[in-house]
């Protein structure tokens, strides 16, 4: 079986993996050409038949999950944001996590205001070309081949040079680190929007994040559902449950419920809510034995099998000469 993964430098590379290996396997594969030490923080991502994008299954082998088909796509992506760059160990990952960004901004999946957009793509600029240079740029045009803007208009342009001017001295890897911590701070950085409703039927987006899971109304965040607050995470066909503590939250109910147009995309999204607990609030997660954590339904054997984020600092920290 032949797998393409797209970098996220847009290079593709092929691997040929046996169909009956788990997904792990291919995982541990590209993790090891790449030389990715904090690995956790990345997985491949695919579109599968019904266009909902899903994470590759680490447990389960590549036949049960893709047929009898032969040649599979994948993209190399960030599937935890962290909340802090100060909270990744290697320069080299930090790296990535800059392309990650480069990519949700160029792809619009990171708005905001007018001059941190500006900002942000300025840091790029600096990371890829380095100075700004008087004598060379005369004006905004040296940008327009870069891909820094999700929708470059002359006066965005602008504006990216004067940030740039302020740049001069920042080292590639310095500009990474400002690029990281400004993105942070942007309401919707990490955020993949999975559209639901209401129990009465109101159009919503959910989204899970690393402090738990918030509910929009378009792109307005309207409600945050903390891991403190969730006592439980279900699904049941088309119905996604979050049961919550009853005492001190003053929530109107203990139970929530939100819908999804297909079982598929309830169930995508509810493992996505899944992983993103256990890495960023479990304090490790006990393989061997694949027993329930208390946040997930009994309806379903799907457990996260990675290292949580803490074990993730504390192995690279321990074990690990950082390189340049």
């Amino acid at each position: 079986m032949s797998a393409r993964v797209i970098l996220l430098n847009d290079s593709v590379h092929n691997f040929q993996i046996p169909p009956r290996a788990p997904g792990r396997e291919l995982y541990y594969v590209v993790m090891r050409k790449l030389q990715i030490i904090e690995s956790d923080y990345f997985d491949l991502e695919y579109v599968d038949k019904e266009g909902i994008r899903c994470w590759l299954d680490h447990d389960k082998t590549l036949s049960k999950q893709f047929g009898s088909c032969k040649d599979l796509i994948f993209s190399l992506g960030v599937k935890f944001y962290t909340p802090h760059p100060n909270l990744l160990e290697e320069e080299y990952t930090r790296y990535l996590f800059a392309l990650q960004i480069k990519k949700d901004i160029v792809n619009g999946f990171l708005p905001c205001n007018d001059n941190t957009s500006a900002l942000l793509a300025s840091y790029l600029v600096q990371m890829e070309i380095g100075d700004f240079l008087e004598e060379e740029y005369h004006d905004h045009g040296y940008l327009k081949t870069l891909k820094i803007l999700h929708n470059p208009s002359d006066n965005m342009l602008m504006k990216v040079m004067e940030y740039h001017k302020t740049h001069i001295g920042l080292s590639p890897a310095e500009a990474e680190f400002h690029l990281l911590d400004t993105a942070r701070k942007v309401e919707l950085y990490g955020i993949r929007m999975h559209p639901a409703k209401d129990h009465e039927g109101l159009p919503l987006n959910l989204a899970v994040a690393h402090m738990g899971i918030i509910v929009f109304q378009h792109a307005t965040k309207i409600n945050t559902f903390s891991w403190a607050k969730i006592r439980k995470l279900s699904f049941k066909r088309k119905k996604f449950l979050i049961k919550l503590h009853p005492e001190g939250y003053g929530y109107y109910k203990d139970t929530v419920e939100f819908y999804f147009e297909s079982r598929d995309e309830c169930k995508n999204f509810w493992k996505k809510c899944i992983e993103h607990h256990a890495f960023f609030r479990c304090q490790a997660v006990k393989k061997a034995q694949r027993r329930k954590t208390r946040v997930v339904s009994k309806g379903s054997s799907f457990r996260y099998s990675g290292r949580t984020q803490k074990q993730l600092i504390e192995y690279v920290r321990e074990n690990c000469t950082r390189r340049p």
